[in-house]
């Protein structure tokens, strides 16, 4: 049996990494490789971390091994857990890079079990270059990038990117559905857990609250007299990773109180479900992207999207088939939000249960296995 080395977030860390990776990792167990995920002790200082907490109130996953052993800016641990993998000598390593920050961490353990002349790595890049820069970016990735034999990237916009950096073998996988935060529930059910109103035409910003995902934007736009006229409602689920103060202030001087729903806590992987399944359609409004996470977790719950026309986001979405995009303007933002409802939610679904059939967890196991041959 082959041994599968998933370095990246893990539990006891939470977010879309973490779980991308762990469902990775079943993914790879039921193929029969023999798989173990090391996650860190330390990931990012608290000073450089925006939100509430890096952990999860979750209970540890009982059927995945997780090794806890990678502190991100200890270079005696870099060395340490270099070296326990060179002994190991798995197959394959497969980690995850999304931030230029973990460059020298995860660059100089890599490059120490290369010295085994066996193991193959395979690095999943969900961003070559940052959405928001920093000085030594450059640097720092051209030094990871050194010790990789093979890449996955989530989008064209990243693989080309990566050809600045890297003419090693790479593909473009489209980002497995996230099907392991349950089944979709009957909108109604979803509606009462949250203690939302069953008949409102409700749509749902969902993730991370940063300022390239454009909330304020689509804040903005709900205040158009149409879409108030209309009677649709917003509901933002996720945490803020930044000042909410100027989001509050677009609610307050627009009169919006009425109009959005505020769950801006971290949303639990439990909860997710009810989240997806309470909304009529799932926006992303982004100023800028890559990929995002949020499109696969819609596909599985069968909700339609409105995405707008920047980076990888329109590459997953059928115009007026499993939603609809638009250009990252408040005009043009409320002017999909009207169309959305004058289309109907199951003009959209038939297209949507289609198109899911390709956002396959094998698919992107046998991508990385041929990369990284």
């Amino acid at each position: 049996m082959q041994k599968v080395i998933i370095i990246g977030p893990a539990w006891p860390l939470r977010g879309g990494l973490a779980s991308f990776n762990e469902r990775l990792a079943r993914e790879f167990q039921r193929m029969n490789f023999d798989t173990e995920l090391f996650t860190f002790t330390l990931q990012y200082p608290n000073f450089l971390f925006p939100g509430t907490t890096q952990y999860s109130s979750e209970p540890a996953p009982t059927d995945l091994r997780i090794r806890r052993c990678i502190h991100s800016v200890n270079p005696l641990n870099w060395i340490s857990v270099g070296r326990t993998l060179r002994q190991m000598a798995p197959d394959l390593i497969v980690v995850r890079y999304w931030l230029p920050f973990m460059a020298p961490c995860l660059g100089t353990i890599l490059r120490i079990v290369r010295g085994n002349k066996k193991t193959r790595i395979v690095c999943i890049a969900d961003n070559i270059i940052p959405h928001e820069k920093r000085p030594g970016d450059t640097l720092f990735t051209r030094y990871f990038v050194k010790c990789i034999d093979g890449f996955i990237t989530m989008s064209e916009r990243v693989l080309q990117q990566l050809r600045d950096f890297s003419q090693r073998p790479a593909e473009t996988v489209v980002h497995p559905l996230y099907d392991h935060f349950g089944a979709i529930l009957p909108k109604a059910n979803a509606r009462q857990y949250l203690q939302l109103p069953e008949q409102e035409k409700i749509v749902l910003f969902f993730g991370f609250i940063r300022p390239y995902k454009g909330l304020d934007l689509l804040l903005e736009a709900m205040a158009s007299p149409e879409v108030r006229a209309a009677g649709i409602k917003l509901l933002v689920a996720g945490e803020f990773y930044e000042d909410a103060t100027p989001y509050h202030a677009i609610i307050e001087k627009e009169q919006l109180q009425n109009s959005v729903y505020l769950r801006t806590a971290f949303i639990a992987d439990s909860e997710v479900k009810y989240y997806l399944s309470a909304a009529d359609f799932v926006i992303q409004p982004y100023r800028q992207a890559t990929q995002s996470g949020v499109t696969p977790l819609a596909y599985h719950f069968e909700k339609p999207m409105l995405v707008t026309n920047v980076g990888g986001l329109p590459d997953r979405v059928l115009h007026e088939k499993t939603g609809l995009i638009t250009e990252p303007t408040v005009p043009a933002l409320a002017k999909g939000l009207l169309e959305l409802y004058q289309w109907g939610e199951s003009h959209f679904i038939p297209y949507i249960q289609e198109e899911k059939k390709q956002y396959s967890w094998e698919k992107l196991v046998n991508a990385i296995l041929r990369v990284g041959k």
